[in-house]
């Protein structure tokens, strides 16, 4: 006689998961969206292999000759490179895509594919990519929006200047000391870890929240000088005690790694806008509003210093940001700096 397995042995995977929370919200879901996130979660795993590996395999340091560069302005990593291509190939057979725009090409892929052709897909193939040859924590961010009924037939690509509260998922992807896919539909927040034994991402945090005030601060603070005002007295009331707790300072310089933080343990993450850079530096489509999503649906808050940042309509692809995200408490205590 078959017995059922005891409760501790039973594992759900990302795909159960996804397909469970489309039949409990959308019962007519014909899973397709699920066949679009499975071609994130392989890609992912691609990535993952080669980061793992990395200084094992000739995919350290910078691609091409010296002083290659991405649309960005910044030199790109063979490891950019890599997930690049690994995300455009794995998204680009899924029939529901119909654009895909990702933060190394200056211009989107669009696809033919008539209404077949449901989503957009945005992403940052490999966030903090710069610390990987000295072996720092990176990640894989990304974001997708439901194509328009009214299809943009000249230039297709503008159909992903949506703002961040028409996102129809969001998630990261953490290389880590262990592999997490953390994602939502507007649902809540689900964060799996990858288990190599079976090769499957695996539930490990069911329904995160952030909590509604950290102890951490995280920031670069060697541009703080450069910060307007309100941010330097803000970062100066962290110090001193005023939110009512001592803060500590962590920042790891990959915003998929400091932002997980701020999720599991509160606090807060500020990129504010500073002289190099006066309407930020962090991109609006590939990094803040996917991030902002997850945030807010975790029940935290991300604003860019003077709106939500679900709410920015964007006009570029490529186009930047500042970022504040993290607990209620410490974003409503900026919030009061930035408005006195």
């Amino acid at each position: 006689m078959n017995r059922p397995l005891p409760e501790q042995q039973l594992i759900i995977t990302v795909q159960q998961h996804i397909l469970h929370k489309q039949k409990e919200h959308f019962p007519t879901a014909s899973g397709t969206f699920s066949w679009l996130l499975s071609g994130i979660t392989l890609a992912t795993k691609m990535i993952e292999s080669k980061v793992r590996r990395a200084g094992l395999l000739d995919v350290l340091g910078a691609a091409g000759g010296a002083g290659d560069t991405n649309v960005q302005g910044e030199v790109q990593q063979k490891l950019d490179v890599y997930a690049n291509r690994a995300l455009l190939h794995c998204l680009g057979v899924r029939e529901s895509v119909a654009v895909l725009a990702s933060e190394e090409n200056e211009l989107p892929t669009c696809f033919n594919r008539g209404e077949a052709g449901k989503y957009i897909v945005v992403f940052d193939p490999l966030d903090g990519s710069s610390n990987i040859d000295v072996n720092v924590s990176v990640g894989t961010i990304f974001s997708i929006l439901a194509r328009p009924e009214q299809h943009d037939v000249e230039d297709p690509s503008r159909e992903a200047l949506q703002p961040g509260y028409k996102q129809v998922a969001a998630g990261y992807v953490l290389y880590g000391s262990s592999t997490m896919f953390v994602y939502t539909t507007g649902q809540g927040v689900y964060g799996f870890t990858l288990d190599p034994a079976v090769g499957a991402y695996v539930l490990s945090h069911d329904n995160m929240r952030m909590p509604e005030q950290g102890k951490y601060y995280s920031v670069n603070e060697a541009n703080a000088e450069g910060f307007p005002p309100g941010y330097r007295n803000y970062l100066h009331q962290l110090r001193t005690g005023e939110l009512g707790r001592e803060y500590s300072s962590r920042y790891i310089g990959s915003l998929v790694s400091d932002f997980h933080r701020t999720l599991l343990k509160g606090g807060i993450f500020l990129y504010p806008p500073t002289p190099s850079h006066p309407t930020g530096k962090l991109r609006l489509l590939y990094e803040a509003s996917p991030i902002a999503f997850i945030a807010e649906q975790a029940g935290g808050v991300a604003t860019d210093g003077k709106q939500r940042v679900l709410d920015i309509v964007p006009t570029s692809i490529h186009q930047r940001t500042p970022l504040m995200v993290g607990s209620r408490h410490e974003m409503a205590a900026l919030a009061k700096c930035l408005a006195e």
